[in-house]
């Protein structure tokens, strides 16, 4: 069984791609590159995400619906840029698990996913310590590599929050949900940020 690709390698409207990364938009309040979605209407709960055919629904409500399902294989099909963008997400998002611990309250999981968001100084594709290189090619100019970093930090700080969200609505009593902690030892692709 093939692990599930992004539904948004057939838009018909290709995004810009630096590299071959995609600049897909993001529902988002964050500040950055993307182009901004409409928040649904009425708005939903923190945990929930819009259906996959609202004009709301984005590359990162996709990447926490695939998360737990795609984290069980070690092969993945790139079928189009988005996939890219979802495979990404998905390492993300297993490093801001490795931060939660099961003890940690609400404010301690968002302080320490937050710390790892706001940190500017992770490796984009291009740089010697991005561990997908292979499947990425490099931006083409420091003012191109310069607009990833600012999308990719902006779609992290929006997961970050999303995450937490979900995370933290599931066990409903404070405590983080087990059924999103047991990911933390699973690594996609064998890899990780």
């Amino acid at each position: 069984m093939p692990a599930y690709n992004s539904m948004f390698n057939e838009d018909p409207n290709p995004p810009r791609l630096i590299g071959n990364v995609p600049l897909l938009p993001l529902r988002t309040k964050t500040r950055g590159p993307a182009y901004t979605l409409p928040f649904p209407n009425p708005p939903l709960a923190p945990h929930e995400s819009p259906d996959p055919d609202a004009e709301s629904y984005d590359i990162l409500d996709e990447v926490l619906s695939l998360f737990r399902a795609n984290t069980f294989f070690r092969n993945f099909e790139i079928q189009g840029p988005a996939d890219r963008l979802l495979i990404y997400g998905i390492l993300y998002v297993s490093e801001c698990l490795t931060k939660i611990r099961p003890q940690h309250g609400v404010r301690d999981a968002t302080k320490e996913v937050f710390n790892t968001a706001l940190d500017l100084n992770f490796s984009i594709p291009g740089d010697p310590g991005f561990p997908l290189n292979q499947m990425y090619e490099a931006p083409r100019d420091r003012q191109d590599a310069e607009q990833l970093r600012q999308y990719l930090s902006q779609a992290r700080q929006e997961l970050a929050t999303r995450l937490l969200a979900r995370v933290y609505e599931e066990g409903g009593d404070g405590k983080p949900s087990k059924w999103w902690l047991s990911f933390t030892k699973r690594k996609f692709m064998g890899k990780s940020l």
